[in-house]
């Protein structure tokens, strides 16, 4: 798991690196340059046009590294330079003196641009808005028809804040090590466009001195995370989980959520739903087993008597009085493992002080609009949003995942994780309904509710992906549950 740090810190991570390893700050400039470049080649295979404009920074050596690269691989390069050369870096300057003379290296005015734009203006370090003829280059290259790649952050964008005027709006934002945080915000979103993270080999070790709370998973060695069984496991051992939702002309919700368990390995699923319900969970899932709603016992009473490993709660549950009285008894009463979803949350948001019966346990799925009806705040951008849930996490001691690309973990230590799995064909009803299933069965399995956490986010969103593969823009919800066991195997996952 990828420690991610804030843009003043990346400097001393550099300084600590090429110290540490006994190279120099060029040699890793060049590091970040060919795995740049080994990205472009396998997107780009077409020796296409590739015009570079570089600031005099940092940022910019590595925008002339990688032009340099670029032209020995074959390439047509024509580099734009803003800014005072002489007053540049020192690995700036030492990247322009080493250039091809068979590159063409003229100030940015005079560069038309090429087949594809690589924004090497600025990096990490800007923290005002763009001004005068920076302004103007970004909003010409904006207006421009090609493809657009920015190198490691979209020039114009602060790293740690929210944009403030105009930035370079990529279709690919290449970025090195670990993500800024600036990249993994919605608001952000036009800007970064498809963000791919890179690893130029710094070692973890080198992280260690540097405080963050926030990681970025992106599946490194998940087996560790998952539990192992053996030949003698019987269904038993891989728990027995109750999903209560559903109501009239909203089952589908609930059989989502059952099928996700099933399919995630839940050795019993049991389904609380309203009678008109019945029929319909029997018939369409017959592996799962009913209780109807209205002829059990207490449902907090019954669970205990069940032997029920972990609850599952909210898909298409509704908001009625029935609802209602579900969802407090559930809360009060019940202290087992708990995923709390779509209505339940939403019940949730109009009675505040139930929010009090939230303990340890407890996984809640909200994504951003439901979010905000249970904190009663709307945040204006997603950095206040995270540092919300973090604090909502900390003070009610639950997980809170809050759905979206890069969706959220927050935990009660104050830890927060980023994952790096999911498509934008997620976008779709039910797919919140499948990650209820997903996290409901680990937890039934006896995964600690972190490892719960990060395994049913990271395998929600990765089964998300292959079924994508196909399916692109028809991908529903039931296509992820298909690819569930396929992104077991993926993994080494048995």
């Amino acid at each position: 798991m990828q420690k991610v740090l804030t843009g003043n810190q990346v400097k001393s991570l550099d300084e600590k690196y090429v110290s540490g390893e006994g190279i120099s700050s060029y040699q890793l400039m060049e590091r970040a340059a060919h795995t740049f470049c080994d990205w472009f080649i396998s997107r780009f295979s077409e020796k296409i046009t590739v015009s570079v404009f570089c600031g005099t920074g940092n940022n910019g050596g590595d925008g002339l590294a990688i032009a340099r690269i670029l032209h020995l691989k074959g390439y047509e390069v024509k580099v734009g330079l803003i800014g005072n050369p002489e007053s540049g870096s020192v690995d700036f300057r030492q990247n322009l003196n080493v250039m091809p003379e068979f590159v063409i290296v003229e100030p940015w005015g005079q560069v038309v641009e090429g087949g594809v734009i690589i924004d090497a203006v600025f990096g990490v370090g800007i923290n005002r808005p763009l001004e005068g003829e920076y302004l103007e280059l970004i909003q010409r290259l904006n207006e421009a028809a090609s493809a657009k790649i920015s190198v490691d952050v979209p020039s114009g964008l602060p790293s740690d804040s929210p944009a403030d005027g105009e930035a370079f709006r990529a279709d690919y934002t290449i970025s090195f090590q670990f993500p800024k945080i600036a990249l993994l915000i919605p608001e952000n979103a036009i800007y970064t466009g498809n963000l791919i993270v890179k690893s130029i080999g710094i070692d973890q070790k080198y992280f260690d001195s540097f405080e963050s709370m926030r990681f970025f998973y992106s599946g490194e060695k998940l087996d560790e995370y998952h539990k192992q069984f053996h030949a003698f496991s019987h269904k038993g051992d891989f728990g027995r989980v109750l999903l209560a939702g559903g109501s009239y002309g909203k089952m589908g919700s609930i059989g989502l959520a059952t099928r996700a368990a099933l399919r995630t390995g839940s050795g019993l699923v049991f389904c609380h739903v309203p009678a008109c319900g019945v029929e319909i969970i029997q018939a369409g899932i017959p592996e799962a087993m009913v209780m109807p709603a209205g002829e059990e016992k207490e449902v907090a009473a019954q669970l205990d008597s069940s032997g029920i490993d972990a609850l599952g709660m909210g898909p298409g549950l509704g908001k009625g009085e029935n609802a209602s009285r579900l969802v407090h008894q559930v809360l009060s009463e019940y202290q087992g493992p708990t995923v709390i979803d779509a209505d339940a949350i939403n019940i949730l948001g109009e009675h505040p002080d139930w929010l009090n019966f939230l303990h340890p346990k407890v996984i809640l799925t909200p994504h951003i609009k439901e979010f905000e009806r249970i904190t009663g705040i709307a945040c204006k951008n997603h950095f206040e949003r995270m540092d919300l849930a973090r604090d909502f996490s900390k003070k009610y001691g639950c997980v809170l995942v809050l759905k979206g690309a890069f969706t959220l973990i927050s935990f009660p230590d104050g830890k927060q994780v980023f994952n790096n799995s999911g498509s934008v064909y997620m976008a779709t009803g039910g797919s919140g309904d499948v990650l209820t299933g997903m996290l409901t069965s680990f937890l039934g399995q006896g995964y600690s509710i972190e490892r719960a956490a990060i395994c049913g986010v990271f395998h929600h969103g990765h089964a998300g992906e292959l079924a994508g593969e196909s399916m692109k823009r028809g991908t529903i919800a039931s296509d992820i549950i298909a690819k569930i066991p396929e992104s077991f195997r993926h993994f080494g996952i048995d």
